[in-house]
């Protein structure tokens, strides 16, 4: 399938368009009563692991039989793009939270999540906060845009020689999104960027990769552009590379305005009684709780408001054949609580860089496979999904650490599951 056109010239903005509103407005959620509940019973042995397969054969009519041990990878063939030297699988325990439920611009319904971590009182938290939503409504998820960008970098003499070359690079735009169309079925060019820095100039390609993560394909599409830019342009750069450096890739950065992979952004109302009866604490002191932990960031020069959303994307990227090194960025957040007119707490999360996908990378490897499948995440148009879902469980888990700080418990419930 080739690719879909673009307009490289377009404004880049957050946008939600009326399709999604009425989506959103015409969600029906099942009642909490009528959501299976995971079997919790037994959580360190034999049978309580059987009673949660079952539950997951039974309920969601998925087959996870390398999970579970049942059947074991021998398809050494596969591993050919995702890594050398092979020697064998490192085993991390992998767990299921859930019904997290969601009303979102492309995910909608009760999702159980797989997360694989060697943390203990994770699952418990995320499990928790993740009650607390459902039993006070659905999460409005939206994405918000899309990008993955890699910033090509050139050295020239002197600023005359770099403003000669940028005008050139400017008049050739559309040539750039041909070449992008015949590297990628994929790819597209949306955004074409410009820094200058003294002698440096910066050029930051954007562009959305279909159900990828992105990385690569946007790394050949960039190199094949800069490949034509030297052959073609009559002002030659002293030096260049594909990357300076400055896409945000693998890290936290300032540009959080911007997308990276998706822009998400996610809230739901608290009941103050479901803030009582779930989460031990009241609509007061988590709100204060909140504001506390939101100003510290700023303190410290920490990028972001949010507590621990790296925990969550760790053990859902790992459970779920993403690129891990990618909660650099996709960690990012911006967390929000208040207390609205009837006492409730309304809570949100922003997340600009959820870079994930759902073909390629370690996504075919058969646990992995059968954590995306847990929440029909797996395969091609399903990467919206999967980044709604993300974003979701982040705003469970904010909501749960912060509660249990707010009431005191965060010591003893780490001294009870933790290590």
């Amino acid at each position: 399938m080739k690719n879909l056109p673009s307009n490289v010239s377009r404004a880049k903005y957050d946008f939600i368009d009326s399709s999604v509103v009425e989506k959103l407005e015409s969600y029906l959620p099942k009642l909490t009563s009528d959501l299976e509940k995971i079997p919790a019973q037994d959580p360190y042995s034999l049978n309580g692991q059987k009673l949660r397969l079952n539950f997951i054969r039974q309920q969601l009519k998925i087959d996870v039989d390398y999970l579970s041990g049942k059947k074991k990878f021998d398809d050494n063939e596969s591993l050919k793009g995702n890594i050398e030297n092979y020697i064998g699988m490192s085993q991390i325990p992998t767990g299921i939270i859930g019904p997290i439920l969601i009303n979102g611009s492309v995910a909608q319904g009760p999702f159980y999540v797989p997360l694989a971590t060697t943390e203990g009182a994770l699952l418990a938290s995320y499990n928790r906060g993740s009650k607390a939503c459902r039993e006070s409504g659905a999460i409005t998820v939206i994405t918000l845009q899309e990008g993955v960008q890699r910033t090509p970098t050139f050295k020239f003499k002197n600023l005359i020689d770099l403003g000669k070359f940028t005008a050139w690079v400017l008049k050739h735009k559309e040539i750039f999104v041909s070449i992008t169309r015949e590297a990628s079925n994929y790819a597209i060019l949306n955004d074409l960027s410009i820094s200058i820095e003294g002698n440096i100039l910066i050029l930051r390609f954007e562009y959305t990769s279909g159900d990828a993560s992105g990385q690569n394909m946007v790394t050949i599409c960039s190199d094949k552009i800069c490949k034509y830019i030297l052959e073609n342009c009559p002002i030659e750069p002293v030096f260049w590379t594909i990357e300076g450096n400055t896409s945000g890739d693998k890290k936290a950065t300032s540009l959080v305005t911007r997308v990276r992979g998706r822009k998400v952004t996610a809230e739901i109302t608290l009941k103050k009684e479901v803030v009582d009866s779930v989460l031990k604490t009241t609509p007061a002191l988590l709100q204060q709780q909140w504001k506390i932990c939101s100003s510290g960031p700023a303190k410290t020069g920490t990028i972001g408001t949010g507590m621990h959303p790296s925990n969550a994307l760790a053990a859902l990227f790992i459970a779920c054949g993403q690129d891990v090194a990618c909660t650099g960025e996709a960690s990012t957040a911006i967390t929000r609580m208040e207390i609205d007119e009837n006492g409730d707490l309304y809570c949100s999360i922003t997340m600009p860089n959820i870079i994930v996908g759902t073909v390629g990378g370690g996504t075919s490897f058969p646990t992995q496979k059968e954590c995306l499948e847990l929440m029909g995440c797996y395969g091609a148009g399903k990467s919206g999904k999967l980044a709604e879902i993300a974003t979701a469980l982040c705003l469970a888990g904010e909501i749960s650490i912060l509660a249990a700080m707010s009431a005191g418990q965060f010591t003893a419930a780490h001294q009870t599951l933790g290590r």
